[in-house]
């Protein structure tokens, strides 16, 4: 470990230990090995969400948002856009989060799609907004030509589940029209966000869950896609929206998590009300930022896999 990482694993140790004096014992991670993990857990999730402060402050190629270049990334591309054209940056998040990234195959899928194939008249926002029937026209035209042209592209590990077969029971452009019929008739994110403040306000974590719970109406975006979305908006700048709680409920590797956090077992009853309020309790005694929660979330799901070892996860 570097000094840094160092200092601020002390920190968190010493931040774990005054929360089980004053709240909460932590029958687990009274092991060593346990705890040590759990720290390097939070403090990985931490890093992960910093490299995407960190790739904000560089110099981005222009590559970068051109999907017909093997150096395409949505959310490089997303930064890009957010200077100029910020409705193209919420909807590179959303494509990149419904895609993932494919850890053999990367964004290709992702960029054949939204580069329509090689065309040059890419799936903009603007265009698939105000078209949507010409998209599904053209998804049905090329699908077979995309599954037979020899070249690998697969959903990322997340999303393996997803399918751009048109005939599949949530396609993509089913997909696509229940995003941007969520997004609003002024096929605005910005009204859209306008819209949450004159509902609940003005307060980023209000705002998170009245738009968590919206997000309800986008097919195939479950508890993982909503806030891993809805996270990325914050880390890039794009909305002033961080969650208050880390949405376990429905979850199964946080979930897992807490349960061997605060129960000593992965199969432990707890209510899940009961184990949101104590993920809570102990991210606000944790000083690791506005996204506390998305820390923890993250950090529980990947500790449950190898609780008395590190291991570095990268997916």
């Amino acid at each position: 470990m570097n000094n840094r990482i160092q200092n601020l694993y002390t920190k968190l140790e010493h931040e774990i230990d005054r929360f089980q004096n004053n709240h909460t014992q932590l029958p687990r991670i009274q092991d060593a090995r346990y705890k040590d993990a759990l720290i390097k857990q939070i403090i990985s999730s931490i890093r992960r969400i910093e490299f995407i402060y960190v790739i904000q402050k560089r110099n981005i190629s222009p590559l970068r948002s051109d999907p017909n270049n093997e150096l395409f990334d949505p959310i490089r591309a997303s930064i890009i856009k957010k200077k100029n054209d910020i409705e193209e940056s919420y909807w590179l998040v959303f494509l990149a989060t419904h895609f993932g990234k494919n850890k053999d195959t990367g964004w290709r899928l992702l960029r054949d799609i939204y580069g329509a194939y090689g065309s040059g008249n890419h799936w903009t926002w603007a265009r698939i907004s105000n078209n949507p029937n010409d998209f599904t026209s053209w998804l049905s035209l090329n699908y077979r030509t995309l599954l037979s042209d020899g070249i690998a592209r697969k959903f990322g590990n997340h999303r393996k589940y997803e399918s751009y077969n048109p005939n599949s029971h949530r396609s993509l452009f089913t997909v696509f029209e229940s995003y941007v019929d969520w997004v609003g008739i002024n096929k605005s994110h910005i009204s859209l966000l306008k819209n949450a403040e004159q509902n609940v306000g003005n307060n980023p974590e209000d705002l998170f869950g009245y738009l968590y719970d919206s997000m309800s109406k986008v097919l195939s975006f479950g508890r993982t896609a909503k806030f891993d979305y809805l996270t990325m908006l914050f880390k890039l700048g794009i909305a002033n929206i961080y969650p208050r709680i880390a949405y376990i409920r429905g979850s199964t590797g946080p979930r897992r998590g807490a349960n061997l956090l605060f129960g000593g077992n992965i199969n432990s009853n707890i209510d899940t009300t009961v184990l949101e309020n104590n993920v809570y309790e102990l991210g606000a005694n944790l000083t690791i930022g506005n996204l506390r929660m998305q820390v923890l979330e993250d950090a529980l799901c990947n500790w449950q896999k190898s609780p008395d070892r590190f291991v570095l996860y990268r997916g």
